[in-house]
């Protein structure tokens, strides 16, 4: 099991009970309760009175910070269409398997650099680097856990990314190996085309692709 959570932005302030208005501002708190993440959203009364004055000192307080409620516009229809990021890392998040770990880090990355993700801290717990991200439309909050990849690994992780945008989450993605493995992460071997089968067509790419996380060359 791997600790990926969603928190959801609430619709009104969680202390007075009173709904958001549109464009207000309110503050979010994270804490962390063992079995998991509570978000705590309140308007700016309520932060005044009653969370402004040592809300860091309470018991696991983890962070804080400050928004502007966004009214979410009526619902468009859904067109069919091939895994986008943010689809595939939800899906991935109630799959809640260590063999995408991963994969969801670089989904979570591709959304920050797509400003769909704003990023809003970091927490260390059991000593596991987690990145803390807010959805800049629906307030959503996203932990994402660090898998610590090796610059050997990110090739074939962005590999696996670009081919779960492409055909989903069947067939499953194979676990990472360790350090040293022969093979690479999440690859197959490609079946052998039949003969006669004529010149292959260029491949389309995937309509999100997976950025590249490669330093520049120095």
């Amino acid at each position: 099991m791997i600790d990926w959570n969603i928190q959801s932005r609430s619709a009104a302030c969680q202390a007075c009970n009173r709904p958001f208005a549109d464009r207000q501002p309110f503050h979010t708190l994270l804490f962390d309760q063992k079995s998991a993440y509570q978000r705590l959203d309140v308007c700016e009364p309520c932060w005044t009175a009653q969370f402004s004055q040592g809300a860091s000192d309470r018991k696991g307080f983890v962070s804080h910070w400050q928004s502007e409620f966004a009214a979410p516009p009526p619902a468009p229809p859904e067109p069919i269409q091939k895994e986008t990021a943010e689809t595939l890392l939800r899906k991935l998040v109630a799959l809640n398997d260590p063999n995408y770990a991963a994969a969801g880090y670089v989904l979570a990355v591709m959304l920050e650099r797509k400003r769909v993700f704003k990023a809003k801290g970091q927490i260390q717990p059991d000593n596991r680097r987690h990145l803390i991200y807010e959805h800049a439309r629906t307030g959503e909050v996203f932990t994402v856990p660090d898998p610590e990849l090796r610059l050997s690994q990110l090739d074939a992780v962005q590999r696996d990314v670009a081919r779960l945008l492409e055909h989903g989450l069947n067939p499953p993605l194979a676990a990472v190996p360790p350090p040293g493995a022969a093979t690479d992460i999440g690859t197959k071997p490609t079946p052998a085309a039949p003969e006669d089968s004529g010149p292959s067509s260029p491949t389309t790419p995937a309509p999100d692709a997976p950025p590249s996380l490669q330093p520049p060359a120095g």
